[in-house]
């Protein structure tokens, strides 16, 4: 069984925000896969499903994202569950928007969420990081991460939310690289090398046939050899 826990604030006014994207994540899967209803527990909301014979539980803590750390915990101790059966979804501000990249343990890297559950159950759980680019400087951050996605970030965006539904399956039997493998199927598709047929070039004009010298006798043979 595995905890799938999506890092966000709740409510209406945060509901675009890139730092909800691991919210946006969880409600995209449970929507592709029939995951749900989501219902009010362990201080936040909580849906169940499977895929195939792998259990998961989406938990979206509504505790604001300081706080994230109470309700996993709280999930953790009703199902009994170690760091190591948790995933945690969440934007990451060091990587370019879309990216994604999967780690395991580490610190928290100053994100409140992480933060908030490094002091609950430990560090030793695996991330999902979605992300969000940097702002580029510090003093811009919290703006970053409190605005919502811009419009023209709207493609790139469905198209990271629709990668990571269809690699969830994958995720959920522990294989990282099919996962990954099916989230850049969206986000970079293989090109095609195919291309506008370039003109054949006019082809040169043959030079005429070399014409066979004549066949000489043995008499002129050998007199060709004294000249």
């Amino acid at each position: 069984m595995s905890l799938w826990v999506g890092l966000g604030n709740p409510g209406p006014r945060y509901a675009g925000n890139r730092h909800n994207v691991g919210f946006m994540a969880l409600d995209r899967i449970a929507a592709d896969h029939g995951i749900g209803p989501y219902r009010d527990k362990f201080h936040g909301q909580t849906a169940e499903g499977r895929f195939g014979s792998d259990r998961v539980v989406l938990l979206k803590p509504g505790t604001f994202m300081n706080e994230s750390g109470r309700s996993v915990a709280a999930a953790m101790q009703f199902y009994k569950l170690v760091p190591g059966d948790v995933t945690v979804w969440h934007d990451e501000l060091d990587l370019a928007p879309g990216k994604v990249r999967l780690k395991a343990g580490g610190g928290h890297a100053g994100h409140n969420g992480l933060r908030s559950i490094h002091a609950h159950v430990g560090a030793d759980y695996a991330r999902v990081r979605l992300g969000i680019g940097h702002p580029g400087h510090k003093d811009r951050v919290t703006g970053h991460v409190l605005s919502d996605f811009a419009k023209a970030e709207g493609d790139m965006l469905d198209d990271l939310l629709r990668g990571l539904s269809d690699g969830a399956p994958k995720l959920a039997m522990g294989d990282g690289s099919g996962f990954l493998n099916a989230v850049a199927l969206r986000t970079a598709p293989p090109r095609s090398f195919g291309g506008p047929k370039v003109a054949d070039a006019p082809a040169a004009p043959s030079e005429p046939a070399a014409q066979p010298e004549p066949a000489l006798s043995p008499l002129q043979r050998l007199a060709a050899r004294f000249k």
